[in-house]
């Protein structure tokens, strides 16, 4: 898909599930065009940084091992530590070059969820990372109210030819609802506001069992965190939680993580889900970002679209929202007011 703007996007951005990276294990990832190594020390703190030894340049995701919180090269056996600082060679014990360092991904896990940090140009976390249960504070379930996302309630799609911001434009869309997710009642856009870094929205399915055409028989609400997804939950009828995410590649590709929790029986302890509940939630649920890549793997992206006039000033006001992602330093909340 090709944009008038960069893939190299700022913000927080999934990468993987927890469970996906061992301890004392290294894991290669591919991500905002660069090459990376995830690694989890001994003290179980995960760690990303970029790839290459400073040496001679092997990757130290392909071989390399743990020392307790440092990554050893496979080639040397040089050793790195969270900090990127090179910290132990091994055939001059007491003279690491210290003045060497690769670039560090801050990260952050969260209810099983893998989130790295980037800037273009290397700079620290400009605002923290919402939390998954900590969003929607009027709905008290808590994550021990729900069966575990991973690995029965999630998916990643990897290398598709969509942008961030094409993902991140369905929030100001609830007509295609009807059309590509073959919903038998079309929501409406209840409210939406920029919340400086986050687009906060509900959207509304009709009851059609109602003589009032305010009533709604589910809401679905939901708040980006920039560019890299949007955390969301649904009143009503269903009253699952979903997280869903796009992560860069490189310039033309992104992966897409997308989460369910689903809530529990009640009286029911197991952090897997029965089958009957499984069964249903993939064919109902875990089908959705698949019809929307039938549109996107194909879709042009128009700078200038020809909106009907309900979805125009929330369609343009978020693109606006989105510019703010692109700045190499992007400006304060009260310039952008």
């Amino acid at each position: 898909m090709k944009v008038p703007f960069t893939w190299k996007v700022t913000g927080w951005f999934m990468v993987g599930w927890s469970l996906e990276f061992e301890v004392g294990t290294t894991r290669a990832l591919h991500y905002f065009g660069e090459e990376l190594v995830a690694y989890r020390g001994e003290s179980g703190e995960l760690h990303v940084m970029e790839a290459h030894c400073k040496h001679l340049g092997a990757h130290l995701g392909h071989g390399g091992k743990v020392v307790e919180e440092r990554v050893e090269c496979p080639f040397h056996g040089w050793q790195w530590g969270p900090d990127g600082c090179n910290e132990f060679i091994p055939y001059q014990p007491d003279r690491p070059n210290k003045a060497l360092r690769l670039r560090v991904y801050p990260v952050l896990e969260q209810h099983g969820c893998v989130f790295v940090w980037h800037h273009p140009d290397g700079r620290e976390p400009g605002w923290e990372m919402p939390d998954i249960f900590g969003k929607f504070p009027q709905f008290t379930a808590g994550p021990k109210d729900y069966y575990r996302a991973y690995p029965e309630f999630s998916r990643r799609l990897k290398g598709e030819p969509v942008h961030p911001q094409i993902v991140a434009e369905n929030a100001a869309d609830s007509a295609h609802f009807q059309y590509v997710h073959h919903a038998t009642v079309t929501p409406r856009v209840l409210e939406w506001q920029m919340a400086d870094r986050e687009w906060h929205f509900v959207a509304g399915f009709p009851d059609v069992n109602s003589d009032d055409p305010e009533a709604m028989a589910l809401r679905f609400h939901s708040h980006l965190f920039g560019l890299g997804g949007a955390i969301s939950i649904f009143e009503g009828v269903q009253q699952h939680r979903l997280i869903f995410a796009c992560t860069p590649v490189d310039d033309g590709r992104s992966d897409l993580f997308y989460s369910i929790w689903w809530p529990r029986i009640p009286g029911d302890d197991s952090p897997a889900p029965p089958d009957d509940i499984r069964e249903r939630v993939e064919k109902q649920f875990l089908t959705t970002v698949e019809d929307d890549l039938g549109i996107w793997r194909h879709q042009r992206y128009i700078e200038h679209p020809a909106l009907a006039k309900t979805d125009a000033k929330p369609f343009m006001t978020l693109r606006k929202w989105a510019t703010q992602f692109y700045d190499a330093a992007p400006a304060d909340a009260a310039a952008r007011a």
